[in-house]
């Protein structure tokens, strides 16, 4: 190493130098943050944990950039650890494009969250579970076999249960935990009893071994078992219906920056892992389940909307929403195009920002008001009219008007339904967003148009803590909107790669040799 170089590389050497790569990064500050946390007890060092948290996740964003960097040198970066076990990492354009969306959207929650939280006890533990479920999450992404995948996978479930019970003096998220826990327990163990099938035909837990093995095994029933019993655990955690009844409980019940991690991210690795598997491992298989997806698109995006219509507290008015949004998403899954892989991807990274951006605003009039029901937002345009604008946008955003991120995602999905001779999903997607249009203008007319409450008119803007990462996200879905070109591009990029199995599978077999 060069003793003069800059700042930038010497930080860039000793990042590299003690975690190597994001997913190391955010284990390390995972478990070294309680100990940060026992520090900052003292008087005066109460910001040092929070400091640290933020160091964390940028930290796991500066190396997330370098590692995009190998893989469009390299194409696929593999690992493997443990080689009796067959442990591995297998890192490409798709697993970087979901990792991007969960660090981005963790780094500015951990900065909004402190603020926001600060009347709450255990915020060194909240820190903790934030780096633990974003560090299992870009593991479920980066795994390339089912023992690792299943590894961090319970690593995001576990965590993201104790979130939802975070305020553990209110029975409703102890509930709402509880119900949440049952049913992503129930949808984890049939994924690892289709794994067992799966070791049992193939001798291996590699994805790209399995691959291998079940190339023309189409016909057999036990594959066509194991694929179903995969779907079925990934649509519970993506909240596909009719499995998707713990979110409207689990979402509104968390803290407003983790219900921005659960339904703007968590719930989209369940739709990551529908599209790595059944491309990766079923693709002999997957057109006869092609009409199944389309139909689950179709019932999820029209029962959430329509549910979301009937709802007055805004949180689960949000999280119906996040519902129908994964429904759009399976538009592009459901399509089985390079142009609707691109549409899916895309719409995952904006439903992030958008939603991300939603569950923040609506934290920040919680943080104010201390209420939920959006009657009591009446008129806040008066006193919190920085925070009424961005959730303003956000909401735009999410029906899909121009010139923000969510129309341009949406426009993909719907020509590439059209383009792969499914226009019935394209009208359904059209139908929903005007749907989706009647709950969300209400909210608007409520929240600029109504007469402010004598409760409304005494409070203040939101802390400039929670106002900026409100903004960073306000300045991306109108960059995404206005100059798309770039998302598009990484998308693009994304779903090439998830659509190049034998790129994938090679990678592997060099290692044999």
């Amino acid at each position: 190493m060069n003793l003069l170089a800059g700042p930038n590389e010497i930080f860039s050497f000793i990042a590299a130098v003690l975690f190597g790569s994001p997913l190391n990064a955010l284990l390390f500050f995972m478990v070294t943050t309680p100990l940060v946390g026992w520090i900052s007890r003292k008087p005066n060092w109460n910001k040092l944990r929070d400091c640290y948290v933020i160091i964390g996740f940028s930290t796991a964003g500066w190396l997330l950039f370098g590692l995009y960097n190998q893989v469009t040198l390299d194409g696929i970066i593999v690992k493997e650890y443990f080689t009796p076990i067959g442990s591995s990492l297998a890192v490409d354009r798709l697993s970087l494009f979901m990792a991007t969306a969960f660090i981005l959207l963790g780094l500015l929650t951990s900065i909004y969250a402190p603020r926001y939280m600060e009347h709450d006890t255990g915020q060194t533990e909240y820190h903790t579970l934030v780096l633990g479920m974003t560090a299992g999450m870009v593991g479920v992404v980066f795994a390339a076999d089912f023992l690792t995948f299943f590894i961090f996978w319970e690593l995001m479930s576990l965590t993201s249960y104790v979130l939802v019970a975070f305020r553990k003096e209110r029975w409703a998220a102890i509930e709402a935990s509880y119900k949440y826990f049952i049913m992503s327990a129930a949808g984890t163990m049939i994924i690892a009893y289709a794994m067992s099938l799966l070791y049992g035909m193939t001798g291996t837990l590699n994805f790209a071994y399995i691959s291998v093995q079940l190339t023309g095994a189409a016909g057999d029933i036990w594959i066509a078992m194991a694929f179903a019993m995969i779907l079925i655990g990934f649509a519970v955690k993506a909240a596909i219906v009719p499995v998707h009844t713990w979110l409207p409980d689990a979402h509104p019940e968390a803290p407003s920056p983790v219900s921005a991690l659960l339904s703007g991210v968590l719930i989209t690795t369940g739709v990551y892992g529908i599209a790595r598997v059944s491309l990766l491992l079923f693709s002999s298989v997957y057109m006869q389940w092609q009409i199944m997806v389309a139909v689950f698109s179709i019932i999820t995006m029209t029962v959430g909307n329509f549910t979301a219509l009937l709802q007055n507290d805004v949180k689960r008015m949000l999280a119906y929403s996040s519902i129908a949004n994964m429904g759009y998403a399976l538009i592009g899954v459901a399509a089985h195009t390079n142009f609707g892989y691109t549409g899916a991807l895309l719409h995952l990274l904006n439903h992030a920002l958008m939603k991300g951006l939603a569950f923040l605003c609506a934290g920040a009039f919680i943080y104010r008001l201390e209420t939920r029901l959006l009657k009591d937002f009446a008129g806040i345009r008066k006193t919190m009219p920085l925070t009424t604008l961005a959730f303003c946008i956000s909401l735009f955003a999410l029906i899909g008007f121009p010139p923000f991120n969510g129309f341009i995602s949406k426009y993909i999905l719907f020509t590439a339904a059209i383009a792969a001779n499914w226009p019935l999903l394209a009208v359904f997607g059209a139908f929903n967003t005007v749907v989706s249009a009647g709950y969300f203008l209400r909210v608007t007319k409520i929240v600029l148009l109504d007469s402010p409450t004598d409760k409304v008119l005494t409070q203040r803007e939101a802390p400039a803590t929670m106002l900026l990462p409100i903004y960073i996200m306000v300045f991306l879905i109108v960059l995404f909107g206005v100059y798309p070109g770039p998302s598009i591009d990484f998308a693009q990029e994304a779903a090439a790669s998830a659509l190049d199995i034998q790129k994938y599978l090679k990678a592997f077999l060099q290692l044999l040799l």
